[in-house]
């Protein structure tokens, strides 16, 4: 599984003699904010009941992986494995770090999803002239990241929605990151911008769905989209350098959308 949301299992029940039912209840937090593009209500739990219920399928993606060879995000308790296979790469990429998105509406802080950052394991071998660092000085030291996405390994951003949001607030999203990075856009940034804006437009994005944005080179980068499992296919390609950098300044610049996510990736 390349993502799933761990809570304690349900006690049985006490009473005598009574065999006690066979399911599990997945509970979201219910975070309430004025925007129409976050519902103010809370999301129905999710029910998960013995294979021979009837109740919706377990929503939860499956990749190749060990129960056990996991990682919990703590802001979101979403599980990454500590390797996969992401669609158009040539070997499995393992696990640097996690954390989540968070937006805020009318001073609430809204938790909108998780991400794992991959990369190939060869990348490690890019780290020795850091090493001895503390993680402060690495934060403010923009030549370790900028090493990462230069590199000519592959990495890539796994996300799994934490709410319901639509694909156009979705892309908004990546796009309010990605526009103001790029002073000049040129008209090839601009034609692989609408290319990504159209993969998005009009896809109903549920709590659940897996995105991977997936850097092969460093003009070249790969989305692939679920809405009920593993990603298995490459649903578009960005080829432009200004683009695909600014997306990745956006995670790991100086200001990134998603601190815990940077800290995490030094920490490991």
């Amino acid at each position: 599984m390349a993502g799933v949301i761990a809570f304690p299992a349900r006690p049985p029940s006490r009473t005598p003699h009574c065999r006690p039912k066979v399911h599990s209840v997945l509970q979201w937090r219910g975070l309430h904010c004025g925007s129409s593009k976050f519902p103010s209500t809370s999301p129905a739990p999710l029910l998960l009941t013995h294979p021979l219920g009837r109740t919706r399928p377990d929503p939860t993606p499956r990749a190749s992986v060990g129960s056990a060879d996991y990682v919990v995000e703590p802001g979101t308790s979403v599980k990454f494995p500590k390797e996969l296979q992401v669609p158009g790469c040539s070997s499995s990429l393992v696990l640097l770090g996690t954390g989540y998105r968070e937006k805020v509406f009318a001073i609430i802080g809204v938790k909108v999803y998780s991400a794992g950052f991959y990369a190939n394991l060869s990348i490690r071998n890019t780290f020795d002239s850091w090493k001895g660092k503390s993680s402060t000085e690495l934060l403010v030291d923009s030549s370790l990241f900028s090493s990462i996405f230069h590199a000519p390994l592959e990495k890539s951003l796994n996300i799994m929605l934490v709410r319901d949001v639509d694909g156009k607030t979705f892309w908004t999203a990546l796009d309010d990151v990605i526009s103001p990075r790029i002073k000049k856009p040129t008209a090839d940034d601009k034609s692989t911008l609408s290319t990504f804006r159209n993969t998005f437009q009009r896809r109903d994005l549920k709590r659940g769905a897996m995105i991977f944005l997936t850097w092969v080179e460093s003009s070249k980068m790969l989305i692939s989209i679920s809405s009920s499992g593993f990603p298995s296919n490459v649903d578009a390609e960005i080829k432009s350098m200004n683009v695909n950098l600014a997306l990745y300044d956006g995670f790991f610049g100086d200001n990134p959308v998603s601190p815990s996510l940077k800290a995490s990736v030094l920490m490991g």
